[in-house]
């Protein structure tokens, strides 16, 4: 999905690797994505090292090729003094429901501390603010209303693609940019082209089990007088599905935002 959004790249920094570099993946879940990066980059005679790393084990494979490593590690605080000044790219996606304004921000410090000179990061987020582009009828307004107070609650930083870029530089990354892309949600129940966006993204029963997904934290929440049942969330989203994929509008967005490690001249990263 995110790498159709981006033309079929993995990466989109502007990396220049040789053999030997290391790679860092956070929230590297089952390590697709540094699967094959890894391959591709061999197929281009290029051999990585790349450390993958999540919060939990649970995904991590029990067969992989030996230039990826796996181990329980947070973005948050990675490896001191181990991994310091020892990865030429690190790449991340997809962590806006999991963090706060704190924990991106110790992210931001971390990342700095362990990308070297040179290197780059790269974290790829979905919007996950106000929600207004999906909203095309009713029931899918009502939704967004209601994740939109969920997110709020738990501190979910939604403006990512002016967040980060911030936050960023704030800890001495240095020409931070964010790339965009639109990605269609539904739609597939009329045949006619899609008003927004003509790269293909998420079927509606996708974007409803996504939803679907979030019924633990609806359900902890009490439903902020939205929806007082389970039952009554899952109809919601079954209904704003059905608006989905009728709806020639409805999208979301991807923003890659992109950090190269470089310094001033006569800086080291202790003394910034």
């Amino acid at each position: 999905m995110i790498v159709n959004a981006f033309e079929g790249k993995l990466s989109v920094a502007p990396i220049n690797l040789t053999t030997g570099d290391r790679i860092l993946e956070s929230a590297a879940g089952s390590g697709i994505w540094a699967l094959e990066f890894l391959e591709k980059k061999r197929s281009e005679g290029i051999i990585l090292d790349v450390q993958c790393i999540d919060i939990s084990s649970a995904q991590f494979p029990s067969i992989h090729p030996p230039e990826l490593h796996f181990s329980v590690n947070s973005v948050v605080n990675l490896p001191n003094p181990e991994w310091n000044d020892s990865f030429s790219y690190a790449h991340q996606r997809l962590l806006v429901a999991a963090m706060n304004d704190s924990l991106w921000r110790s992210a931001a410090a971390s990342l700095f501390r362990v990308v070297k000179h040179g290197g780059w990061v790269e974290l790829v987020e979905i919007e996950a603010q106000d929600f207004t582009s999906w909203s095309v009828g009713p029931n899918s307004t009502k939704l967004a209303g209601l994740i939109n107070k969920l997110y709020g609650a738990k501190g979910v930083i939604g403006d990512l693609s002016v967040y980060l870029p911030k936050i960023l530089k704030e800890v001495g990354f240095v020409d931070v940019s964010c790339e965009e892309r639109r990605v269609s949600i539904g739609g597939e129940g009329d045949s006619n082209l899609h008003n927004v966006t003509q790269v293909k993204g998420y079927d509606s029963q996708m974007w409803k089990t996504l939803w679907l997904g979030m019924k633990g934290p609806v359900e902890e929440s009490g439903g902020y007088g939205v929806v007082e049942t389970v039952n009554e969330y899952e109809m919601l989203v079954e209904n704003s599905a059905r608006e989905w994929e009728t709806s020639k509008e409805a999208y979301t967005t991807f923003f890659a935002i992109l950090a190269p490690s470089a310094l001033p001249a006569g800086k080291t990263k202790s003394g910034l």
